[in-house]
């Protein structure tokens, strides 16, 4: 049934939402696409895993593992980008992928190299809605990432961190002449794109039942996606994408099989670029003078 998979499509898509904002959080201030992120995304759901597993209830084991995937970013923020600041954006770019490939083998040591099941963290209720089936779970999981992205929008519009978040990306030099700790900003914003990657994790462990150390490139990718669709650096246009990638991923899979998902995800992908390369919401960069 159409309304049925649009459902299902949405809350697929309001993971693909977050880490799509991950990545727009940093490529819209600093002008940095932090590629480490999928592997932030991978170990928030595994720190999610683990605590579930531990006994802990849904919401302390979001929040824990959201603080701890954020902790994760602050390490590639400091090893794989700060030592790198002046260079050509090349050079951090090749060093977020050598971080990620060790973010995945330090995965891979600690939890193994197989699929892991994720441990059910909440008792199941179905409720109908009319013809819709909606499970207790995708409510957590559209809800989840519903306030995260509200927070967020209020972060950076009302709050003081959010203020400097916005003068750094117009101007780093003014930002600082006008008395913003650019430092601050640049740690503030790693930890809260590490901390809505770690959110998607454990979203998406929810969302598929299990959990892969390989699980960040394909998300993560997904999340690129989301990001160029919606408009490279615009939040509200990755907030959008996502949801819509999200909906054409599940309707490609109940209509034309398994094996078009990604095709028509990323066909979605090259069409905007072709036909929008500013993406949905995205302003045109006029030259300079």
């Amino acid at each position: 049934m159409l309304l049925q998979q649009l459902v299902n499509g949405l809350m697929l898509g309001s993971s693909y939402a977050l880490i799509g904002v991950a990545f727009t959080l940093l490529l819209g201030i600093f002008d940095m696409l932090n590629i480490a992120i999928g592997e932030v995304f991978m170990l928030g759901a595994f720190f999610g895993l683990t605590l579930v597993a531990a006994g802990v209830p849904f919401l302390p084991a979001l929040l824990v593992a959201m603080v701890l995937a954020g902790l994760v970013n602050l390490v590639v923020e400091r090893f794989a980008f700060r030592p790198l600041r002046g260079t050509p954006p090349v050079i951090p770019l090749l060093s977020s992928i050598g971080f990620s490939m060790l973010l995945q083998d330090t995965a891979v040591n600690i939890w193994g190299s197989e699929r892991t099941q994720f441990p059910p963290s909440m008792r199941v209720v179905t409720f109908e809605l009319g013809p819709v089936l909606v499970s207790s779970v995708q409510l957590a999981i559209l809800g989840t990432a519903v306030v995260l992205m509200v927070t967020l929008h209020l972060l950076v519009q009302h709050t003081k961190i959010g203020r400097g978040m916005r003068a750094v990306a117009e101007s780093p030099d003014t930002a600082s002449l006008l008395g913003v700790d650019a430092g601050r900003v640049i740690v503030a914003t790693f930890f809260v794109s590490g901390a809505l990657a770690g959110a998607a994790g454990i979203l998406v462990g929810l969302t598929f039942s299990v959990v892969s150390p390989f699980i960040g490139i394909e998300i993560g990718l997904k999340g690129v996606a989301a990001m160029v669709v919606g408009g490279a650096g615009n939040l509200q246009g990755a907030m959008l994408a996502g949801p819509l990638l999200g909906i054409a991923e599940v309707l490609s899979v109940a209509y034309l099989g398994a094996a078009y998902r990604d095709v028509v995800v990323y066909g979605l992908l090259i069409l905007t670029l072709v036909a929008r390369p500013q993406g949905l919401l995205g302003a045109v960069e006029r030259a300079r003078v």
